[in-house]
């Protein structure tokens, strides 16, 4: 995760788009599992903060972003710009993303970066006096349920981020949930909730089904629980 800013083209690009008159470049996908976006939201509609301090959606914004946890959750609600470090593929690569790094925190089964352009992961700052994500019980390759509007995209923690921002995905997320994915202009300005289960871990890391499998589980578990 980069210290980004939102380009003008891409704040205008974004007016379009809202009003219509842009197409995106991606797609909405079929909710994954059974656990609907409100079932979800309804679960974190209230926000015990466990974070010192608030975090920044980007370099220039103020910092208004509390990092929230339940037993079972630790989320918040902010922004998603576009990761696509890792591996060097059509679309993520330092030609299409000018903040573009060909590593990520965690790394595949075979030692390898993740894909950013295949597998859908999530960024969490670094640890920090804010927060320590390592703390909380989240670590690389923890399952993260992603929910954009209705939509709702199961992920894992692949990469970490600056100590002061927060709000950001992988190339395949976005896509996924049908938030432009280019890592240039892309990304969404608000209304992306991250709610990672504590203390979770898909293996291997690169497999999306395993993620989606265990997230489904867990997720049925937190919104029919207590």
């Amino acid at each position: 995760m980069r210290r980004r800013t939102l380009p003008l083209t891409a704040a205008a690009g974004a007016a379009l788009l809202a009003a219509g008159l842009l197409p995106t470049t991606a797609s909405a996908s079929v909710r994954e599992g059974s656990v609907g976006a409100a079932e979800l939201l309804a679960k974190v509609s209230s926000c015990r903060q466990i974070s010192s301090g608030l975090y920044r959606t980007d370099e220039e914004a103020p910092a208004t972003v509390p990092v929230c946890g339940t037993d079972d959750v630790v989320f918040w609600k902010a922004d998603m710009d576009i990761d696509c470090d890792g591996q060097r593929t059509a679309d993520c690569n330092e030609n299409r993303d000018p903040w573009y790094q060909d590593d990520t925190a965690f790394h595949q089964s075979d030692g390898k970066p993740l894909n950013a352009e295949t597998l859908p992961y999530v960024v969490v700052p670094s640890a920090s006096g804010i927060w320590n994500y390592a703390s909380a019980g989240i670590k690389g390759g923890g399952v993260v349920a992603v929910v954009h509007g209705d939509q709702v995209e199961y992920a894992v923690v692949g990469d970490t981020g600056p100590t002061s921002i927060i709000g950001e995905a992988s190339y395949a997320t976005a896509q996924a949930l049908g938030i432009d994915p280019d890592p240039a202009t892309g990304g969404a300005e608000s209304g992306v909730t991250y709610i990672l289960f504590r203390n979770s871990q898909v293996s291997p890391i690169e497999s999306h089904s395993a993620a989606v499998t265990l997230g489904e589980k867990l997720a049925r578990q937190f919104v029919d629980g207590g």
